[in-house]
């Protein structure tokens, strides 16, 4: 049986700390929702936008992301989602936003039978909206090519890796990216950073269509001792 239909047949158990009663317990929700702020990795990859995010990537949001996007977990793309948005409505100030996720390896996709990244980025659109925000999803950016998996590898490994990966689809030329533009902040959306390089990357691909990428917002970011820095907008 699978764990998303589990989910839905047995008494929940959150995602972040196992206690009974709910997919995300009230402390984990607190701690997952957190305060949304500027955090930018150090070093940071050239090209980078200003990234926002949630959570630190530790704890019960690592847990509750991990069980989301590997385990089957489905459900839980709700919290997270509320999560992004959050962090999206605090990037953008009062601007209309246009959430560009950033796509998934179709090998990852087969493996996980799901779009984690679009799916959070289509429900936090949609909590947006209902709370008055005007806030599109564009589905712009598609793989160029095959990508080595990028757990373990350093910060220069990972933007090699990288390198010109990603491409805007067929059919979005200059004029239309560029509407779009003019209608709002774009920003980019991810589940973790790490250490920037997808998504200075994803930004690369958007500039060369002709769309400036002020902003990129994620659930969550890792946080090493010597390597990253958290700056809140005063």
């Amino acid at each position: 049986m699978s764990t998303a239909l589990l989910d839905l047949v047995l008494p929940p158990r959150c995602a972040g700390c196992d206690a009974p009663g709910a997919l995300v317990c009230p402390r984990c929700t607190a701690e997952l929702h957190g305060e949304p702020a500027r955090r930018m990795p150090a070093p940071c990859p050239p090209g980078l936008p200003e990234c926002w995010s949630a959570a630190e990537y530790a704890g019960g949001p690592r847990r509750a992301i991990l069980a989301y996007k590997e385990h089957g977990r489905t459900a839980l793309a709700h919290p997270l989602a509320g999560a992004l948005a959050l962090t999206v409505a605090a990037a953008a100030g009062e601007r209309p936003v246009i959430l560009v996720p950033v796509p998934s390896a179709r090998p990852a996709l087969r493996r996980r039978g799901h779009d984690p990244v679009t799916g959070l980025a289509e429900l936090a659109a949609g909590y947006l909206r209902v709370a008055g925000w005007p806030a599109t999803v564009a589905r712009v950016l598609t793989q160029r090519r095959r990508v080595a998996d990028q757990a373990g590898l350093s910060a220069r490994r990972r933007a090699e890796n990288l390198a010109g990966a990603f491409r805007v689809a067929a059919g979005h030329n200059r004029a239309r990216l560029g509407f779009w533009a003019g209608r709002g902040a774009v920003v980019l959306v991810d589940d973790v950073l790490t250490t920037g390089a997808t998504l200075a990357e994803a930004a690369r691909a958007l500039r060369e269509a002709g769309t400036e990428v002020p902003l990129a917002a994620t659930v969550a970011a890792t946080r090493r001792e010597d390597e990253f820095r958290n700056h809140h907008r005063k």
